[in-house]
């Protein structure tokens, strides 16, 4: 029930960030582009699993999308605001997959459980 719940809670933000984003009028030409940007941390696993999940995680965290958001709209700058926006769509949109936080023992071993089981 807990990852169900979850997931829930990450389609909630991937809906909540792609409805404000249409909102705001903004590019989304852009927002094609820069969806899948955050997994090019993915590369930290060609160092191994420890330094992947370090790095996998520091992109894969709300805090600096929604930081990115709140700054773009508090100083009405368009670019931080779409970023921000496009970067909590993308951590939402792996949340609702069932592609969580990584655990440092292996990539498929997240806070969702481990992927590929349901």
């Amino acid at each position: 029930m807990t990852r169900t719940l979850l997931r829930l809670e990450g389609a909630g933000l991937l809906l909540a960030a792609v409805i404000i984003y249409a909102a705001s009028g903004l590019n989304w030409w852009l927002f094609a582009i820069l969806l899948l940007v955050p997994d090019v941390s993915m590369l930290g696993y060609m160092s191994g699993p420890r330094v992947g999940a370090h790095l996998y995680n520091a992109f894969h965290t709300t805090v600096w999308g929604l930081a990115l958001a709140v700054a773009g709209y508090a100083f009405t700058a368009e670019l931080p605001l779409s970023i921000g926006l496009i970067w909590l769509a993308h951590v939402g949109m792996d949340r609702a997959l069932g592609y969580g936080l990584k655990e440092a023992s292996s990539f498929q071993d997240t806070h969702l459980g481990r992927i590929g089981k349901d």
